[in-house]
């Protein structure tokens, strides 16, 4: 087997998607939005097999694949892998199942895992992040009922390009604060500005990704916008939840209603991951996800 691979480019969308949408990988990072958004930093390359997407990365100089497949990870691809990465193979993103099936590739490689618990995704029921049933989240009905009782006339409105300058606005100020606040902190801000460039091309190319988004108004002006995309036929990825945080409550309500219109052929939602930061990471654990999705990075060597 021998593996082909180019750019990654918009054109690959339906192809891609072919393989990624039915066979249930939950993984944020399969979500086509988010590939096309960030192939600027990881100059991600794509081969597109009959039963399997392979990603080639690049980064720091280093190559790193990732592989969604409906089967196991098979010798056949492994080896072609192997041959591909001119040396030791580093195979990112696999979930645990995927790492118990390298164990059953025979024994010429060495195999090392190292799990990230940073880029774990926190997969939720939609219907639970909609309806907030449970005692165990009394705390965020509470912050919904307060945010309704101080802006009784606020409106949800699906994510369209006409509030895209509006989204734009809030964004320049969460991220003006958030580099007030981390102004230490070099790698935070370069993660913001890169987010910030990710976002200006989902908005260019809306339509032809699949875009989905909501926004809350108060007082005629958006205080609180999201959006996502398909990343299999159950499973809606959240890329970006934005809101003003001088508004009480307009985190709680832009994830609940956003969850309550979505389409209910979305059975889960995928928020992603917490980047190691405690804060977001509370706040993540505390919607109660049903699945916690793990990911590793795997390296393989051959035997001497």
């Amino acid at each position: 087997m021998t593996l082909v691979f180019h750019p990654l480019t918009l054109i690959d969308r339906e192809v891609m998607q072919a393989v990624t949408l039915p066979f249930g990988r939950r993984n944020c990072n399969y979500n086509f939005a988010n590939l096309v958004g960030w192939q600027f930093l990881f100059g991600t390359e794509v081969c597109v097999l009959e039963n399997a997407v392979v990603l080639r990365y690049t980064f720091d100089g280093q190559r790193a694949y990732m592989v969604c497949t409906s089967k196991a990870l098979s010798q056949e691809l492994i080896e072609a892998l192997f041959d591909d990465s001119n040396g030791d193979l580093t195979l990112i993103g696999l979930e645990d199942s995927q790492v118990a099936q390298l164990s059953m590739v025979n024994g010429q490689w060495s195999i090392s895992v190292e799990p990230l618990r940073d880029q774990y995704d926190y997969i939720y029921r939609r219907t639970d992040l909609a309806t907030l049933h449970g005692r165990h989240l009394d705390a965020k009905r509470n912050h919904i009922h307060r945010f309704r009782a101080e802006h009784p006339d606020f409106e949800y409105r699906p994510l369209t390009p006409e509030f895209f300058d509006e989204c734009r606005r809030l964004t320049e100020i969460w991220q003006e604060e958030k580099n007030q606040n981390d102004n230490e902190n070099e790698n935070r801000n370069e993660t913001i500005n890169a987010e910030h460039r990710v976002m200006e091309t989902i908005f260019s190319n809306w339509d032809t990704l699949g875009m989905i988004g909501g926004s809350i108004f108060v007082d005629g002006r958006i205080v609180a916008f999201t959006y996502g995309a398909a990343v299999t036929t159950d499973t809606f990825d959240v890329c970006v939840e934005k809101a003003d945080r001088h508004v009480e409550g307009a985190f709680a309500i832009i994830n609940q209603q956003f969850a309550e219109h979505l389409p209910e052929q979305y059975i889960y939602l995928n928020r992603e991951e917490d980047m190691g930061i405690p804060g977001l990471r509370q706040a993540k654990l505390s919607y109660r996800p049903e699945i916690l999705l793990t990911y590793n990075v795997v390296h393989i060597t051959k035997n001497d």
